[in-house]
């Protein structure tokens, strides 16, 4: 997937490609882990339970947790203060999520009563063509991927004769202006979920709970005369998940080649919940990722002190989306600083902490990036307009670990269809095999 790891192409359309299948087949967090841990186990990976003791063994292991998901690789020689090299990413991405009570209506339309998750774009949500997507909850406690990935929904926009000044300036009520339509009639309690257990072959008397997301059916593209932007939902932040999971199992399988001379335990870290803060159980702020990393040093005969002395010498990279100059709103950005797409991927400072890196974590970037012959660019937020953040300052701060915050370089973040360049993704992904070969 990767190349030759040692001389990567600069470009890897057949990477790209399958970004595009992962994407496809990912429109929610927990579709997303699914085909996360899909790719684990045709790399040999395995699952393993929470409520399960676990083994010291060798070998790829992974834990699911709704839509989160961390696998780590343990090569043969490892022992328990072996240090762990992190890559972090999430899941989630903004959208409209189903309320409680769906069913709703006005005027003769049926429509679908939805919550505004994370920070979108409200305005690329109108007029789109949109699927529904999740997870269904039966009485037993089991769940279910659900996916209409078909024109289903549609949040239509007022027309322009209607409006008059729409021009000089949208403004949408969360409330009121975001509701998609699904059809003629008047709603029915029930309506929704009957609709979903037909689609995913369930009587809705077993249903439970669910968790429902709106997501875009418009397929991902590659744009430009030349085909070198790929147009495509979710870019924020199955991006840097799809090439994680290629980097940790190119890594996997070199280890294995080479004898298990890994001088690391190699880990992918893809939380939920980023977009609203990371305050969940599957968010980056709960203890999942320390658990885990505590478990496979004890797994492997581990004390406090190995678990101490491996932490010590843990690195992370943080890897989410970032800004591209916007060729439209240039004094948006820094003067010093603008990331153009295929320019290789960006590495994200701010001295207030809203990112991670520090020049020690400079220095780790750069070199993993020189090994594996790939251009990078810096990214720093303009003084005047406040800076974003990611995983990576609570990644350092709760497990005290060294962390680096990267990424794509990306324009029309947190629309319902971003932008980014098509050699980057498999730029990042051959980056980050560098970085965790080490």
């Amino acid at each position: 997937m990767l190349g030759h790891m040692s001389n990567p192409s600069r470009f890897d359309r057949g990477h790209t490609d399958d970004l595009v299948s992962f994407l496809t087949a990912s429109p929610t967090p927990y579709h997303a882990v699914a085909s996360t841990a899909e790719r684990l186990e045709k790399a040999g990976f395995r699952q393993v339970a929470e409520t399960d003791a676990w083994d010291g063994d060798s070998g790829g292991k992974y834990v699911l947790r709704g839509g989160a998901i961390i696998a780590w690789y343990v090569p043969e020689h490892a022992d328990a203060a072996t240090p762990f090299r992190i890559v972090g990413a999430h899941t989630d991405s903004p959208n409209l999520r189903v309320k409680p009570v769906p069913d709703t209506g006005a005027a003769g339309w049926r429509q679908v009563a939805v919550e505004i998750y994370g920070g979108a774009l409200l305005n690329t949500w109108l007029d789109r063509d949109l699927g529904l997507a999740g997870r269904l909850t039966l009485r037993d406690g089991s769940t279910r991927l659900v996916n209409v990935d078909r024109p289903l929904l549609r949040v239509p926009q007022l027309a322009i004769h209607l409006d008059r000044q729409v021009n000089d300036g949208l403004k949408l009520d969360r409330q009121r202006h975001m509701t998609p339509v699904w059809g003629l009639g008047e709603p029915r309690e029930g309506d929704l979920i009957d609709f979903l257990a037909d689609e995913a072959g369930l009587r809705a008397s077993d249903i439970a709970g669910w968790d429902l997301m709106v997501h875009s059916v418009e397929p991902p593209a590659y744009l430009g005369r030349d085909r070198e932007l790929l147009a495509a939902p979710r870019l924020d932040n199955l991006l840097s998940v799809h090439a994680a999971t290629a980097a940790l199992t190119a890594v996997a399988q070199w280890d294995r080649e080479n004898g298990g001379e890994l001088p690391y335990v190699p880990v992918l870290a893809a939380f939920d919940h980023e977009e609203n803060g990371s305050q969940s159980d599957t968010g980056a702020e709960s203890p999942l990722l320390g658990t885990v990393l505590e478990r496979s040093v004890l797994a492997r005969g581990g004390t406090f002190e190995d678990r101490a002395r491996a932490y010590a010498g843990t690195i992370c990279l943080s890897s989410d989306t970032g800004h591209a100059v916007h060729p439209n709103y240039t004094e948006r950005h820094e003067p010093g600083h603008q990331p153009l797409p295929n320019g290789g991927p960006i590495l994200k400072v701010n001295v207030n902490q809203r990112y991670a890196t520090d020049g020690t974590g400079r220095a780790v970037f750069a070199a993993a990036c020189e090994r594996a012959e790939v251009p990078w660019q810096s990214f720093v937020s303009n003084n005047a307009i406040p800076c974003g953040t990611t995983i990576g300052p609570i990644t350092a701060a709760r497990h005290g670990i060294t962390t680096v915050d990267i990424g794509v370089a990306v324009l029309s973040m947190h629309s319902a269809r971003e932008l980014c360049g098509a050699d980057d993704p498999h730029l990042l992904a051959n980056t980050l095999v560098s970085f965790l070969r080490g």
